[in-house]
């Protein structure tokens, strides 16, 4: 899907000199990869303290039901 954008070119720039990509389409699709892949985290660090824990409960002895 080809989509205009208007980028910050200083961003741009030392996104792409500190980054491991070698283009600005590549390091504009890691930046969105690494965008949501923290946002996805920050989900799972919200329900730390929040999931009840049994810890009367062995998963090794669940493992082996038949």
């Amino acid at each position: 899907m080809a989509t205009n954008l208007s980028i910050d070119p200083d961003l741009l720039n030392e996104a792409l000199r500190v980054g491991s990509e070698k283009t600005k389409k590549a390091t504009v699709n890691r930046a969105l990869r690494e965008f949501l892949a923290r946002r996805k985290q920050k989900g799972i660090v919200e329900l730390f303290g929040k999931l009840e824990w049994d810890d009367e409960f062995d998963y090794k002895k669940e493992r082996s039901r038949q």
